[in-house]
């Protein structure tokens, strides 16, 4: 099983045991709707919920930081997934959220996951089955994780990297946001983005219709921002949702994928140490 999996695969396995699907949808706070609450109305049938924000860092002011390896076995067993469960998440718009839970899996060592290209909406305009309510009780399973550090970039990470400029750090962000020119979502944001950054929002890696466009124009795309596959990536957005995104992207193009910078623009952005450049 590949990184990205098609609605007609999904439809072929759908109901065998060693698969678990996972709507991990996420709005952002400008947004008026719920995720689990959609999921209540409207669910590929046997998906669990993946709440972003609970399977996360608890204690952080930051929202839904990356959780220990403990928080992050325990809530895995409790949803059924094992170290041999193939994993495959989706969200409600297409893609925007869904790439997150698929990152978690293989920064906690979990490489049999996968993203449903074009999500939910693709699958119902196919007019495949449906469910609604609660998601059914899964059975517990045993999850040992196997973090990769390396994965993964803290704030420290980038306020050395924006003087040795030795990793490149790819923004997912829409343009208005990357340079200032549009507010930020969460109030009291700060606006544009860190040194030496280039912006890829993320949808110019997807079909309107939320799939990824063909492989060789993601490359085009990433390759046109400055990756070289010499020069290590680090990721970026506005909560370390849609940089997961720009990591797929990589990961599909057959380039090195880096790393994730978690705090993304809302600790960057939050704090009044940190240098912001701007276009405006």
């Amino acid at each position: 099983m590949g990184p990205l999996v098609t609605t007609e695969w999904l439809a072929g396995e759908l109901g065998k045991s060693d698969l678990v699907v996972c709507d991990a949808t996420m709005y952002l706070p400008n947004e008026p709707k719920n995720g689990h609450e959609e999921f209540l109305k409207a669910h590929i049938p046997g998906a669990l919920y993946f709440d972003i924000d609970v399977v996360a860092d608890q204690d952080s002011s930051l929202p839904h930081m990356v959780p220990t390896a403990g928080r992050f076995a325990k809530l895995m067993g409790a949803m059924g997934i094992g170290n041999d469960t193939r994993v495959v998440f989706y969200d409600q718009k297409g893609l925007a959220s869904a790439a997150r839970g698929w990152w978690l899996m293989g920064l906690f060592g979990h490489d049999n996951a996968a993203v449903l290209d074009g999500g939910l909406p693709k699958w119902v305009r196919e007019n495949r089955a449906t469910e609604a309510g609660p998601a059914r009780a899964a059975a517990p399973a045993s999850f040992q994780p196997d973090f990769r550090a390396t994965r993964l970039r803290g704030v420290g990470d980038i306020i050395a990297n924006a003087t040795s400029q030795a990793e490149l750090v790819l923004d997912a962000r829409a343009a208005g946001r990357f340079t200032g020119a549009t507010p930020e979502p969460r109030a009291g944001m700060r606006s544009g983005h860190m040194p030496g950054a280039a912006n890829v929002p993320y949808t110019d890696l997807l079909h309107a219709d939320g799939t990824f466009k063909p492989v060789a124009d993601v490359k085009a795309r990433l390759v046109a921002a400055g990756v070289d596959g010499k020069r290590p990536v680090i990721t970026s957005c506005g909560s370390g949702v849609t940089a997961c995104i720009l990591t797929m992207g990589l990961r599909l193009s057959g380039l090195p994928e880096g790393a994730v910078y978690d705090g993304s623009w809302t600790e960057w952005g939050g704090r009044a140490d940190t240098a912001v450049e701007s276009n405006v």
